[in-house]
């Protein structure tokens, strides 16, 4: 990406390490492998979760609202507040994160019926 691109945009993606993500239930789903930061409010509206896989293998990427989520602080983890069977039926690619760009953020939003973010 361009220098004049990346200044233009104003969401920012930050990998993580060692965020787990459980649902609501309690069962662990796997992790937050990135946070996407709206670096005008420095607030972080999306998480991509990565779920499954062995050895870094057929893993997947589910692409969700931030407000979607919960700290849990007694277990140091984010619980996904919403079902798993809307989760896994939600926007995703396996083996690579998503390229996240307005269409795909407009399509996330939509599928979750929360406000898009505007990127560009």
């Amino acid at each position: 990406m361009s220098a004049t691109a990346e200044t233009t945009r104003t969401l920012v993606e930050a990998e993580t390490k060692g965020l787990k993500a459980r649902s609501r239930d309690g069962d662990s789903l796997g992790h937050i492998s990135t946070l996407m930061v709206d670096k005008r409010s420095g607030q972080s509206t999306y998480v991509v979760l990565s779920l499954g896989g062995f050895l870094g293998m057929n893993k997947s990427y589910y692409p969700v609202p931030f407000s979607l989520l919960a700290h849990d602080t007694a277990n140091d983890d984010y619980v996904v507040t919403i079902d798993r069977r809307v989760l896994e039926g939600g926007p995703s690619r396996t083996n690579n994160a998503p390229e996240f760009n307005q269409a795909y953020a407009d399509r996330v939003s939509s599928y979750y019926g929360t406000e898009p973010t505007r990127i560009a």
